[in-house]
């Protein structure tokens, strides 16, 4: 049974900074929404509308994005303890957890480290195994972003990166897939105890060829053939980028799967 919540929006403390969260209240199961690497909290509004009012949605800004603080610690486990901090503020209890692409790995390692404090978990072309990164990629990914600095103000605009420099964007970018590696990845899955569901996109992505991204997508089928409480719900045409914009009704719908598994 789920405790009525009044709506609040505001900035909640952790380490060094503080999070910018909306909270819509009510009776409803919670859903807490989980960022892309340099997202902001924005990204989720046709998701929340087509899910209504049935459900407590909340939102936030991680470290240097959207209206939240910075912070000298931008590492996935920072990000971890700001999704406990936001929680254990607004007394949020198994909740379903829904991440887009770095979202989405928060969600799964918050899955399987807390299995008993989360109700579901829904990744959004995020989470995935892979192992192709090298100090050859490496040195490509702190090129691209060193490329991609000028158009950092226009990108924070549009909710798509963050109060960082290129070498902080790029780190985080490279931890990530740090993280994706089998070695690192599939303990994570092996732990999933919690009903988790999969949409997956389709194509490429801003430096990722459609081919690469395919292939990485595939190899979630090892993961569903081993692990029954994780599944593929759907693939949508959408690529990585604009499946929150264009194939929201995909990703509410197995918010609602969930809501009844």
């Amino acid at each position: 049974m789920t405790t009525e919540r009044p709506a609040w929006s505001g900035m909640v403390p952790v380490d060094d900074t503080a999070l910018a969260v909306t909270d819509t209240g009510g009776p409803g199961i919670p859903v807490v929404y989980l960022n892309g690497s340099y997202a902001d909290q924005s990204h989720w509004k046709h998701v929340i509308a087509e899910l209504g009012s049935g459900y407590r949605h909340i939102t936030y800004d991680e470290r240097a994005r959207g209206k939240s603080g910075t912070s000298s610690d931008y590492s996935f486990e920072s990000s971890v303890r700001s999704l406990d901090a936001v929680l254990t503020a607004r007394g949020v209890e198994r909740p379903i957890l829904v991440g887009w692409s770095y979202g989405a790995m928060l969600a799964i390692h918050w899955a399987a480290r807390h299995p008993h404090r989360v109700r579901g978990v829904v990744s959004v072309d995020g989470a995935m195994a892979h192992e192709w990164l090298d100090d050859t990629t490496k040195a490509q990914i702190r090129k691209l972003f060193r490329r991609l600095s000028p158009l950092f103000p226009l990108c924070r605009r549009l909710g798509l990166a963050a109060r960082m420099s290129a070498a902080q964007h790029a780190e985080i970018n490279i931890e990530l897939n740090e993280l994706c590696a089998p070695a690192a990845l599939d303990p994570v899955f092996d732990r999933i105890t919690t009903p988790t569901r999969y949409v997956l996109a389709s194509g490429g992505n801003l430096g990722g060829d459609p081919k690469v991204m395919e292939g990485i997508r595939a190899g979630l089928d090892a993961v569903v053939a081993r692990n029954p409480d994780i599944k593929l719900s759907t693939k949508v045409p959408s690529n990585h980028s604009k499946i929150l914009r264009k194939d929201f009704a995909a990703v509410a719908a197995t918010v609602r799967e969930l809501t009844t598994a």
